[in-house]
């Protein structure tokens, strides 16, 4: 094989063809696409993309639901060099404008649910994704090599532009390499174990990084096998882990499967783990799923870091409950304050540095040089590390509360809220105090009847005073975004309301 093959990660589906043709590359919908049909896909959405117009650095925009054409464009993206956007198809119409007006594509591929919003896009050419693309002209071989000119991407080009919720409220647009997808490839694999035999699920949206590169393109690095579903179902998906190794998740996301009728009695025999992309995970939830002799891995990272950057590994995971894991194997982690590392058992912001970080935010240098210093990305989270190496969220740091001085961790508190009968969901904000600068508000999602006392009494024997929540709000539902995060800033804002 050409050993430019070897440097874009298209090469992982060329190479699988060649190898294993018949093995199933991607099941989506009951329709199983082969290796052979995939590279066939990808040779063809390349050779479209390359007569629509599209070169090198150039974006393609994705508007639509989970669907084998996200992968298949990502792929023909790394061949010619160009740069694939995931729309997020949850925002409004506007917001979506938005991106698109900022990040300029070149073509727009949307499905069947989004062409209406995807025709009101402005000055951009849209296409759906059956429509056929200028440049087609022959029927691709997928296990030839495609001409010179088809080529044009390099390991370190960028391949994904992702955006990702700022501190402005506007998205940013975190810009990542073929050696970033490659880079965080090798850290699922040690994560997770995998391995060409392995079959991995996936219900999370692929406008995420989660969605795309928790499991699935690690599973096309080793020719494995991914399932896709369009969305997520919880009865589709507690159905779907009983035919496959590995399987990622939210913790919103897997409670709603525990809570099927068909979770106590699901043959989990296969099913070798299950990720959580979350900091602070639930204990119960964790336990749940272990109890059914499933390890539950915890991952943490960002859009920023393609996104593992510290994770548990699948043979250690049940017996480090409760902690994100150690650091990846291909990337530095280390703890800061006040621009001074820290020592073991203190707190400290998570700096990350390695080939799976982001290459910039797009058009955003001011931003890109205040996030990433020598190489160093700033995440903006707290977390301690023991003496046995072990990483352990703390919060994040905008949510950190200060009153009186005294800094408050709100994840501490909820953990323990968490516990308490008729409490469902909870989170803790700062609300503006004239006398203390800030104080703690516990705001609660009630199972049944709750009073602010029933809250408050259980924390008095188990907290500082000064961390205890000084008012209790009780509400329907917490406020969440697309990957079933809790927004803190909108929580705060309903804490405004009540005063």
């Amino acid at each position: 094989m050409n050993p430019a093959r070897q440097m874009t990660i298209d090469g992982w589906i060329s190479r699988a063809a060649e190898v294993t043709p018949d093995k199933p590359a991607l099941i989506f919908d009951g329709e199983v696409m082969s290796y052979a049909d995939m590279a066939a896909a990808v040779s063809a959405r390349a050779e479209g993309l390359r007569g629509a117009g599209i070169g090198r650095g150039d974006r393609v925009a994705w508007y639509g639901l989970n669907h084998p054409e996200v992968f298949v464009l990502l792929f023909a993206c790394a061949r010619i060099g160009a740069i694939l956007v995931p729309l997020n198809w949850r925002l409004a119409a506007e917001e979506v404008a938005r991106i698109v007006e900022n990040c300029a594509p070149g073509l727009v591929l949307h499905d069947d649910h989004f062409a209406q919003r995807a025709k009101g896009l402005q000055a951009v050419p849209v296409l759906h994704l059956d429509d056929p693309v200028p440049g087609v002209t022959r029927d691709l071989d997928p296990t030839q090599e495609a001409p010179d000119q088809a080529r044009g991407g390099v390991s370190d080009d960028p391949v994904l532009l992702v955006y990702t919720s700022g501190a402005t409220g506007l998205p940013k647009g975190a810009l990542l390499t073929q050696a970033a997808l490659a880079c965080n490839a090798a850290h699922s694999i040690e994560a997770h174990d995998l391995g060409p035999e392995s079959v991995v699920l996936n219900v999370l949206p692929l406008f995420h990084v989660g969605g795309l590169n928790i499991l699935p393109t690690p599973a096309f690095s080793l020719g494995a096998t991914v399932l896709l579903h369009e969305r997520f179902e919880p009865d589709a998906m507690c159905a779907a882990l009983q035919q496959v190794s590995h399987a990622i998740s939210v913790p919103t996301v897997l409670q709603a499967v525990i809570d099927c009728d068909g979770w106590d009695s699901a043959d989990l025999s296969r099913l070798r783990a299950i990720s959580i992309c979350s900091t602070d995970v639930p204990r119960p939830l964790i336990d749940a799923v272990q109890a059914r002799g499933v390890p539950v891995i915890q991952i943490y990272g960002a859009t920023e870091t393609c996104p593992l950057a510290i994770y548990q590994r699948i043979g250690e995971a049940m017996a480090t409950t409760g902690s994100i894991g150690r650091a990846g194997s291909r990337c530095e982690i280390k703890l800061m304050c006040d621009n001074i590392e820290v020592s073991d058992g203190a707190p400290g912001e998570i700096w990350v540095r390695g080939a799976n970080l982001l290459r910039e935010y797009w058009n955003d240098p001011e931003l890109t040089a205040a996030m990433v210093t020598d190489g160093w990305y700033r995440t903006g989270d707290v977390a301690m590390r023991d003496a046995a190496g072990l990483y352990w969220f703390t919060d994040r740091i905008k949510h950190v509360i200060i009153s009186g001085g005294e800094n408050i961790y709100p994840a501490e508190i909820e953990r323990i809220l968490r516990e308490l009968p008729g409490v469902a969901e909870v989170a803790v904000v700062g609300r503006p105090d004239a006398k203390w600068g800030e104080i703690p508000v516990a705001v609660v999602v009630a199972e049944g009847p709750l009073s602010p006392e029933d809250v408050l009494a259980p924390l008095r024997d188990r907290l500082a005073r000064y961390k205890q929540p000084k008012q209790v709000v009780f509400a329907r539902a917490l406020p969440r975004n697309a990957m079933g995060k809790v927004v803190a800033e909108d929580v705060r804002a309903l804490v405004a309301d009540q005063g």
